[in-house]
């Protein structure tokens, strides 16, 4: 017989997962003495960057993750990550150490109620009955994870368990795809092929399941026009191709007059829809017919309006393929490219992002938090490649700087740039001693506009007026912070400075932040 510990590696190793993302504490030593010489363990300063690290890494590596947190306290450390892991769909098996079964019932210091703290931003939630029962419990959790709508799951483990006998455990195959019904993908066909002006809205769910050139393949089909829908994840349809027509606005009204003039509106991989400001209207213009495809039935159980169609995104969208026969209209007027922004000083945003995207490489990830910001990313940084564009679908911040490492140590061969807000930079902001440590090349371009942009737009929104504490942040040394952590950078505040620094991060072999200081001009969110 092998001890809990010893069958849990050899399931881990059968499963392809050999990295452990973490922050040690004396719950989680009898898992990680003796750690064998097959695996790593990346160190981070912080249980909500060693999550967000593990999300980016299973995002590369297209599998679920490890991570393995300390107790109550480090659990609730990582919650707001958590969150961020369940609304991007991201595949995570979450362990954390509980206190010695033998004086639990004393409840001594670190005991606490692990399972329920986890809930409900995890797919499952449990505690093995029995020590024995762990590398099941650790394997069903993988599959859960694993099984559409990916997501994190998280097992409590007694610190007492891993010495305890156990019998070695096979990690069992299993297909996590669920086939969409045939007869549905025959109806959505049978409305397509009648529609007179269809339109189409791709989001998260098409890369996610592998489909963004077939998303491609059959809006050229329709030869419809293409939206990304209002707040994704990961970008879904090439943004510089004939088709696309950027992204839908995030409220209600403006949404429904975007799409009016549709009969139409097929949606892939997204919500019906996700909204920001609330601006009351109609989900779409009347006589607008929605058609939706998604891999989660709670999504296509709430959506508000038209027709749900529940499976695999990838194999629904190669079903409607064969199904649907070219069509002969004429393609849409194409997407306007944006003019190109004065150089001036201070900054624009506009300026940042178009100077990036100049020299940005095609094959790069984009790693966006940059809240008030965001919208001029789009405008500016087009993505064309799977992978190419990741965010928190939560809303909340602190996912961008570990995810992006994680990604890096996943794909180390891809250029990983993290575009992040001077605000949003310091949730995670440890995240850059990890980079450092192991080497993942990623450059952080701080947008820094010394405060919470995105909030005095949503002020100026909902008239607040101006007496809204707490919305400035002057006065961050972030080259100093990133230097302090191990991690080089500069500080930029002339536009001429700013294409040769750009240069300097994306070609420096290492962790490499750019303060990049620009115009606090507020956002609008609404026109």
């Amino acid at each position: 017989m092998a001890t809990v510990r010893e069958a849990t590696f050899d399931l881990l190793r059968g499963l392809g997962i050999t990295t452990v993302f973490g922050n040690p504490g004396s719950t989680e030593l009898p898992f990680l003495r003796d750690f064998p010489e097959d695996f790593r363990y990346v160190l981070a300063l912080q249980e909500a960057s060693a999550l967000g690290m593990a999300e980016g890494f299973a995002q590369g590596s297209g599998r679920a993750a490890l991570v393995n947190l300390h107790t109550g306290p480090g659990l609730g450390n990582a919650m707001g990550a958590m969150i961020t892991a369940w609304h991007n769909r991201t595949p995570l098996l979450v362990t954390a150490g509980q206190q010695d079964r033998r004086h639990r019932a004393l409840e001594p210091l670190l005991t606490g109620d692990l399972v329920d703290l986890a809930k409900p931003y995890v797919k499952r939630s449990f505690e093995p009955v029995r020590a024995e029962d762990v590398p099941g419990e650790i394997r069903r959790a993988y599959h859960t994870a694993m099984q559409h709508p990916r997501g994190p799951v998280f097992v409590s483990v007694p610190m007492d368990d891993w010495e305890a006998e156990a019998e070695a455990m096979d990690p069992h195959d299993v297909i996590h795809r669920t086939s969409p019904d045939p007869d549905g993908i025959e109806r959505f066909a049978a409305v397509l092929r009648e529609s007179r002006n269809p339109a189409v809205v791709t989001g998260a769910g098409v890369d996610r399941a592998g489909a963004f050139y077939d998303a491609v393949a059959l809006a050229e089909k329709l030869a419809a026009p293409v939206w990304q829908d209002p707040i994704s994840a990961l970008a879904s349809f090439p943004q510089d191709h004939p088709l696309f027509q950027g992204h839908l606005p995030p409220s209600q009204k403006q949404l429904a007059e975007t799409l009016s003039g549709h009969d139409v509106v097929l949606v892939l991989g997204a919500p019906v829809f996700l909204y920001y400001p609330y601006v009351p209207g109609p989900t779409v213009a009347e006589g607008t017919r929605v058609l939706h495809v998604s891999e989660d039935p709670a999504e296509a159980a709430r959506a508000a309006v038209g027709s749900s169609l529940v499976g695999d995104v990838g194999l629904a969208i190669r079903g409607l393929l064969e199904a649907l026969p070219a069509s002969e209209r004429p393609a849409p007027p194409r997407l306007e490219p944006p003019p190109e922004p004065e150089a001036r000083t201070p900054m624009s945003v506009e300026y940042v992002m178009h100077t990036v995207a100049g020299v940005l490489p095609e094959e790069a990830a984009v790693f966006d938090e940059t809240a008030s910001s965001k919208a001029k990313l789009h405008r500016y940084i087009r993505v064309n490649r799977p992978g190419g564009y990741h965010t928190s679908a939560a809303g909340g911040l602190g996912f961008c700087m570990p995810g992006s490492v994680g990604f890096k140590l996943a794909v180390p061969e891809r250029p990983v740039v993290c575009m992040i807000g001077d605000g949003s930079s310091m949730y995670s902001v440890q995240a850059l001693w990890s980079a450092a440590r192991y080497g993942a090349s990623v450059a952080f371009i701080v947008v820094n506009n010394r405060g919470y942009s995105i909030l005095k737009g949503f002020r100026d929104a909902i008239g607040a007026g101006d007496r809204v504490p707490g919305l400035d942040v002057p006065g961050i040394d972030f080259v100093g912070v990133a230097r302090g952590l191990g991690v080089e950078g500069e500080t930029i505040q002339e536009a001429g400075d700013l294409l040769p620094a750009v240069k300097r991060a994306l070609n420096a072999g290492r962790p490499y932040l750019l303060d990049v200081i620009v115009d606090p001009e507020v956002p609008k969110l609404l026109s």
